[in-house]
């Protein structure tokens, strides 16, 4: 009988593989003390059924207009500059439920799965390459909210989440016989891994991670972000006024992080064009001030610019998959309504919500590093988060971990 061979993914060849959202990815939770100050009448009305732990994100009654005020009261931070830091509203306790577990990256909501659905499909594809959750396949949500800070500013909610997620791929390895970890990480997810790398020793990195894999990576932040700043973004919702969210968005340590880096996108290039001036993002702390946040100015300038001015190559092998051919939005223009109106949009390349420069971006910063393995790959007509469900890009995300979990011959008789 001739010889055959074939080639075969054999499961216990599998690297276990960790996945880390992005900005509004995973289910977070909250319940309200005693302390709490509810903004108005309908939200005090609204509070008494919530000093239990409830869904916070994500909460359908966002959609609600009397109850998106409430919702976003209970989603804000606040910047203490004494302390140099972010804290909730006073009154919110907030926790991030089934970490180390996929369960709070499936669905936003698991009540509204048909419209919450986020890596539910990854997942699925994922399973059916021999992955299973809490064995060789782990999720590492957090507090999307928050961000982190340069050496030498304290910031305790991002921190402990760097090193929970380190513990993690350290029990990740140990559980799966010391194999170095695959991490898969998605959006805003990405820019939290770099710096875990980034943070680490040499040997630590060469030791338990055995590749990084970006989707839809903002490394230089996104054009969309200063629009949410501006004239707060509904995220596609039509019933929620994007003005009752705005002041929520502008909390957000994380938005600030996302705003465009002026390492990346040309310091003289307009991005914002008024009636009365133009900002580029050299411009950013002017615009914060401009459209009424002068309180963002310095935790930008303090903690957000020394994190964007540059993308250490951590050394570990690293792959890009993104999505192109989507219009996204490159200039925005403000006309004498100013700010509280949603802006005239001229778009340019990009994955709908992160601009192809800022995509890109690693293959012009580390093109003279010639220890750091770098692969993108382009996926025409996928989007920011259709990367997590396409047909296609799910192939592609597939077939990216085979190739890493290096497929065996074997010979069949």
């Amino acid at each position: 009988m001739a010889m055959m061979m074939c080639t075969c993914q054999l499961n216990t060849n599998l690297h276990p593989l960790i996945l880390v959202p992005g900005n509004g990815g995973n289910q977070l939770e909250a319940r309200l003390t005693k302390a709490y100050k509810p903004p108005g009448l309908i939200c005090k009305l609204w509070s008494h059924r919530s000093t239990h732990w409830f869904r916070l994100w994500f909460d359908p009654t966002v959609l609600v207009g009397p109850l998106t005020k409430c919702f976003s009261d209970r989603m804000t931070l606040h910047y203490d500059p004494e302390k140099d830091d972010y804290f909730n509203t006073p009154g919110v306790e907030t926790r991030v439920p089934h970490f180390g577990s996929t369960q709070s990256l499936l669905y936003l909501n698991p009540e509204l799965k048909h419209i919450t659905g986020y890596m539910a499909p990854l997942v699925k594809s994922l399973e059916q390459q021999g992955y299973r959750d809490g064995e060789n396949l782990y999720g590492a949500p957090y507090d999307f909210r928050y961000g982190l800070a340069p050496e030498g500013h304290p910031s305790f909610v991002g921190t402990e989440y760097l090193h929970n997620l380190k513990n993690l791929i350290e029990k990740a390895s140990a559980s799966n016989g010391g194999k170095p970890v695959i991490v898969l990480s998605h959006s805003l997810g990405s820019l939290f891994v770099l710096q875990l790398l980034n943070r680490s020793s040499a040997t630590w990195c060469y030791k338990f991670i055995k590749h990084f894999i970006a989707l839809s990576a903002p490394w230089g932040g996104t054009v969309q972000e200063m629009l949410t700043f501006a004239s707060g973004y509904s995220l596609g919702v039509p019933l929620v006024d994007p003005l009752l969210v705005r002041d929520e968005q502008r909390s957000s340590e994380s938005n600030l992080w996302l705003l465009p880096s002026p390492k990346l996108f040309r310091r003289k290039t307009p991005l914002v064009i008024t009636e009365t001036r133009n900002y580029s993002a050299s411009d950013i702390p002017q615009f914060l001030d401009d459209i009424r946040f002068s309180q963002g100015v310095q935790p930008y300038k303090t903690r957000i610019l020394p994190l964007t001015k540059q993308l250490l190559a951590p050394g570990v092998p690293v792959t890009c998959i993104i999505g192109t051919g989507i219009k996204t939005p490159e200039t925005l223009f403000y006309g004498k309504d100013g700010f509280d109106k949603q802006p005239d949009i001229i778009y340019g390349d990009g994955d709908g919500t992160v601009n192809l420069l800022s995509l890109l971006a690693l293959e012009k910063e580390w093109s003279a590093e010639p220890n750091q393995s770098l692969k993108v790959i382009k996926i025409p007509q996928v989007s920011h988060t259709s990367i997590l469900k396409d047909d296609v890009a799910l192939r592609q995300i597939v077939t990216e971990l085979s190739d890493i979990n290096s497929n065996v011959l074997i010979s069949v008789s």
